[in-house]
């Protein structure tokens, strides 16, 4: 039960990563650089937790698959909030949901490894339903909001990819390298005119929950359940981020993305159902997404 509490609880603050783009209502630099660099603090705050005094040691000594994984996280991390303002956050997370196919395919490119016929049939039905809502896209902006949820979804599929290949890597170190690059690459880029006290205090608890709180969640309670039931209740991510700015904003998805949501989520959750994986190697390979 610990555990099913744990990582619904890390579900429900990835889920407010597009609430919190909606409440800020500042440019694309200044939330993900403010972001990157309050997640930042909570996960070296983590580090020393896991590693106390060799902290220091972790960062210095990541081996080549680690220095690899860090732009690759950065990259995500930036695709991620700019996707979120610049279309439905409906769209966004239904792109994301599609991780498990997109990280089939890179495997199957990388490593060699043969999808089932689950998997090519789950994949299927989920781009059948993405190719939908990307071709109803209602202008650039939503175009180009979706291109960029893609290019976070194929990160994040990357990194999973890597953490399979190198059980030992350690995520936090890389989530953290790539949020101090993010914020580094987006300090020149902000405006001159600084968030308000009030918003600093939204951007720090937006950094700090989402980056890394639900980070040491979800890890601490994926190790205490099946990683089939991890897969599903994180699923519900897809759902509840559209839904929270929907209750907030009133931001109502459109027709074609909720078509491709319920295709999406019925193809992913037949998919993971079918699923028999080592419980820590999700808890750490899903610990990817910051």
């Amino acid at each position: 039960m610990r555990g099913l509490v744990l990582v619904f609880a890390a579900t429900i603050l990835w889920s407010s990563v597009g609430f919190f783009v909606r409440l800020l209502d500042l440019d694309v630099w200044t939330v993900l650089g403010w972001r990157s660099f309050f997640g930042a603090i909570g996960l070296f705050l983590i580090m020393l937790w896991q590693y106390g005094r060799g902290s220091g040691r972790a960062i210095a000594g990541l081996s080549r698959a680690g220095l690899v994984a860090i732009p690759v996280a950065a990259l995500s991390m930036f695709a991620y909030v700019a996707s979120l303002t610049l279309t439905d956050v409906a769209n966004v997370m239904t792109i994301y949901a599609t991780v498990p196919f997109v990280a089939a395919g890179i495997a199957f490119l990388w490593l060699g490894e043969r999808p089932s016929r689950r998997v090519v049939i789950a994949s299927a039905l989920s781009f059948c339903g993405i190719a939908l809502m990307a071709v109803t896209a209602l202008g650039g902006s939503d175009m180009r909001g979706n291109a960029l949820a893609f290019v976070m979804t194929l990160g994040f599929s990357f990194m999973l990819v890597l953490a399979r290949r190198e059980p030992g890597l350690p995520m936090a170190p890389v989530n953290l390298a790539g949020a101090l690059i993010c914020f580094f690459a987006a300090l020149p880029l902000m405006p001159a005119a600084w968030p308000t006290p009030g918003q600093f205090l939204i951007l720090a608890v937006f950094g700090l929950s989402t980056n890394a709180l639900a980070y040491i969640l979800f890890l601490t309670g994926g190790r205490h359940i099946p990683s089939g039931e991890a897969s599903l209740i994180t699923l519900l991510d897809v759902v509840l981020g559209p839904l929270w700015v929907f209750l907030a904003f009133g931001e109502v998805p459109s027709p074609m993305a909720l078509v491709a949501t319920a295709t999406v989520l019925a193809a992913t959750t037949w998919y993971i159902l079918g699923l028999r994986f080592d419980r820590p190697g999700l808890a750490e390979t899903e610990a990817c997404r910051s």
